[in-house]
């Protein structure tokens, strides 16, 4: 495995952990009264000068070419919007299912990518896809008498093909791909607060922290989940491409189930132990997708289709 290769799977594997902590951060400040508009729009604006810093540290330069203003326009709006039909769906339904849901988005980024810009079908890609979907369907299975709500699940699926989307547009834009990654979030999330602040006249108020506690979550979601994690999922993709690294984002709902045994006290369930191993070991076969392709066109050999007489 080549450098490259290996540092895009970290980035990607990080990416998913550092997004996992959406729930842990957001749901104390809906319990505060904000409203998940105004939670995004604080998250991105507080990530804005943090991007900034960085940009000026590293010398990279904040001018736009003409040609990339709209590219990374349709960036920012896929973004922002993925962002609020997740975080509003955790008003219709438990975080942790919905954190777990949105991970349907790795099969659109597969199946966008083999049908609309003919990359190669791996029967590896295949198998991890199946086997990732049992684990995801294992850890989304509602216990005791929960029942999953119709409008969170709709809302979760265009998070889903939103963010899918913005990984495949990401990937495939020759112009995107040219521009440094910091700079690139930078102008994501200025476009993302400009449909934030742009949605509080229609309905969508502007609400505040009701404890200084309520400022620090903010800016934790600033800097793990938007920061940190959309521009370690920028470069993944830059590195190893779209599909494996939105596979790699399925063990988000890993990091999110950690998190909630070791902050928040909950418990770990066989439940949670069986899903999180199917997981573990989709994206296990990602890494080593060449022997996984050999072994299976090995066993398709040893299986051959006999023609109908």
């Amino acid at each position: 495995m080549s450098l490259n290769r290996f540092k895009g799977y970290f980035l990607a594997a990080l990416a998913a952990a550092a997004y996992g902590t959406n729930p842990a951060f957001a749901i104390p400040l809906y319990q505060q009264g904000m409203s998940p508009n105004s939670v995004l729009l604080f998250r991105y604006v507080i990530g804005i000068p943090i991007l900034a810093a960085i940009m000026k540290w590293r010398h990279v330069p904040f001018r736009l070419r003409k040609e990339e203003a709209g590219p990374v326009a349709i960036l920012g709006i896929l973004m922002a919007l993925s962002s609020l039909t997740l975080f509003e769906s955790y008003n219709y339904m438990n975080s942790g299912i919905a954190s777990t849901l949105l991970f349907i988005y790795p099969v659109m980024v597969a199946v966008m990518m083999i049908f609309f810009f003919h990359e190669k079908f791996k029967p590896s890609v295949a198998c991890c896809l199946l086997v990732m979907g049992a684990g995801l369907g294992v850890l989304m299975k509602p216990q005791g008498e929960q029942s999953v709500s119709l409008v969170g699940m709709l809302l979760v699926v265009v998070s889903a093909l939103t963010y899918a989307l913005y990984i495949v547009f990401t990937n495939v834009s020759e112009t995107i791909r040219s521009i440094p990654t910091t700079k690139l979030l930078l102008y994501v999330l200025c476009w993302g607060s400009l449909f934030y602040a742009a949605l509080i006249p229609l309905g969508f108020g502007l609400t505040t922290p009701a404890e200084s506690s309520g400022w620090i979550s903010l800016i934790a979601l600033a800097v793990i989940p938007t920061v940190i994690s959309l521009a370690c999922t920028t470069r993944a993709i830059q590195l190893i491409g779209s599909t494996p690294t939105a596979i790699f984002g399925a063990l988000e709902p890993i990091s999110a189930v950690i998190l909630s045994v070791v902050v928040l006290g909950q418990s770990l369930t066989l439940r949670d132990i069986a899903g999180g191993t199917l997981i573990v070991v989709a994206t296990l076969m990602v890494i080593a997708e060449k022997p996984v392709d050999r072994l299976i066109l090995h066993v398709r050999k040893m299986f051959p289709r006999h023609p109908k007489q």
